[in-house]
Order: structure tokens, then sequence, then C-alpha cells
């Protein structure tokens, strides 16, 4: 929880507090699908599924990639946490202004532990998809 209060602290100095507060407008079932998007995009890495994995991503990160392997490869190379991670505990769904992020807490392959940061936009159709994902180290290892 320390982690995650000094995550918060950082981005409350970024930005006016009046903008920043837990997503208390979103409901249950949004809540549901949030977390069922993140999980199905990491159940996807861990089976190797470059096309899931993809499906998973915004169309601005499937454009910025341009194809699964890509993607991929990116994934392996910069984001091994997420890519195989050993545990996964969602935490809060904060709204940042207009972005909806998703915190959730995962320790890597290699015992540390990272906050990776969503940030999950909501689509016509009423899909979620991630449209980034930011990993913060944080200052303990897993046994």
């Amino acid at each position: 929880m320390r982690r995650i209060a000094i995550f918060l602290f950082c981005v409350f100095l970024a930005a006016p507090a009046a903008s920043q507060a837990p997503a208390n407008d979103i409901g249950a079932d949004d809540r549901a699908a949030i977390r069922k998007t993140i999980e199905d995009q990491i159940a996807a890495f861990r089976r190797d599924d470059g096309p899931a994995a993809f499906a998973f991503a915004s169309p601005s990160i499937q454009s910025q990639f341009a194809t699964p392997e890509i993607f991929m490869n990116m994934v392996r190379n910069g984001y091994a946490p997420v890519y195989r991670p050993r545990a996964v505990a969602f935490g809060e769904l904060l709204r940042v202004e207009s972005t909806l992020l998703q915190l959730v807490e995962i320790v890597g392959p290699d015992g540390a532990p990272v906050l990776a940061v969503y940030e999950m936009e909501r689509h016509g159709d009423g899909s979620w998809r991630i449209a980034g994902c930011v990993l913060y180290a944080v200052d303990r290892r897993a046994t």
C-alpha cells in the first residue's frame, strides 16, 4: 500500500488535485470489464498469443506497432513483468482529468515488484481497450 501511496503522491504533484479522484463514477460492470481486459491480455502474453494480446490494445497502440509480432517483441523486451508475471493484484481505478488509470501490482519473473499503471479507453461498442501501460519500480523484492 505504501508504494501506491507514493505513486499517488507523485500523481497529485503532477496535476491539480481537483482533477484527480477515485473513479467512483465507474460502475461495477465497467470495473469488471476493465479488469477482465487486462487479465485477458496478460493471459494472451503467457500463451505467446500475439494476435489476442494485440486485440486488447487501443487503435492508437495498434497503429503505433502495426503488427502483433512487433507489439509482442516490444512487450517481451520492455515489459517482462507484464509478459511473464509471477503474481498480479489489482488496485484502485483512478480518474485523472478525463483519463482512467487502473493500478495493478505485478511481481515480475525476477521477483521484482512493479506498479503497472494501465490507461484504459472505452470504445463506442462499450468495450475497454488498453491505451498504454507504464511500469514503476517499487522498493522491495518478492520472496
